[in-house]
């Protein structure tokens, strides 16, 4: 993986979810300039496959490369702020419900899979600081507490139920960017 070049235009999520693996591991080998990282995370979440299989994979990854993004990971993410935004919030909202769910299934440590997602994601959330994520997180928030709004057909097609939203709620008030 040399540089953005490597990203197809119209990438799909397969394709993505390939190249980010690939992406980690030479950044994990120290293959790549911080440029090139940034360009290629660019390139990726310039569109939503991209940014759907990026954050799939960089989100879930074993390695420790998302427990502290680099600054490069971090610019290339504002690059792209609604996709980005989007993505954040609902990779927020998806992992705090899951891991609700694993646990009254008494799969701990998928549910702490769920949880690790979710502190990178909180994390990725504070250091990117895009005023997207809180006007999205405020629509998720409203329509988790009101079930109307601009996130109910999301919150409905994953079936959360009313503890799942409360928790929603809860940790999106916790993100330091987002004032509800």
């Amino acid at each position: 993986m040399d540089d953005s070049s490597a990203v197809p235009d119209a990438i799909t999520f397969e394709q993505a979810i390939a190249l980010t693996q690939a992406l980690m591991a030479d950044i994990e080998l120290g293959n790549l300039s911080e440029d090139q990282i940034q360009s290629t995370i660019a390139a990726l979440v310039a569109s939503e496959n991209g940014a759907r299989g990026f954050f799939v994979t960089y989100l879930t990854d074993d390695r420790t490369l998302a427990d502290s993004p680099s600054t490069a990971v971090v610019r290339a993410l504002q690059s792209a702020p609604e996709t980005v935004a989007e993505l954040l919030v609902k990779n927020l909202a998806m992992s705090t419900a899951m891991a609700i769910a694993h646990r009254r299934s008494q799969n701990e440590a998928i549910a702490q899979g769920s949880d690790r997602v979710q502190q990178r994601t909180v994390k990725l959330i504070d250091l990117v600081e895009l005023p997207e994520v809180n006007q999205k997180a405020q629509k998720l928030q409203q329509s988790a507490a009101t079930g109307t709004g601009d996130y109910q057909a999301f919150l409905d097609r994953w079936g959360y139920d009313a503890e799942q939203r409360q928790q929603i709620m809860a940790v999106l008030q916790t993100v330091k960017h987002v004032n509800p």
